[in-house]
């Protein structure tokens, strides 16, 4: 996946997450859910994009 479509699916994922806890609340299962899965895309995007940028300033 590349670093443009990962953006894209984090933001779609931020903004599912926003719609969620805002009809559900903060504290409610499902806004956790989204939540964790929104942290995996985050971490995810971390780790793929972090060897490129030690690239840069090797």
């Amino acid at each position: 996946m590349s670093k443009q479509e990962m953006l894209q699916l984090i933001e779609k994922k931020r903004a599912e997450l926003i719609d969620i806890v805002l009809k559900y609340g903060l504290n409610s299962t499902i806004s956790i859910k989204y939540s964790q899965e929104l942290d995996t895309l985050l971490t995810q995007y971390i780790k793929e994009d972090l060897p490129r940028k030690n690239q840069v300033y090797s």
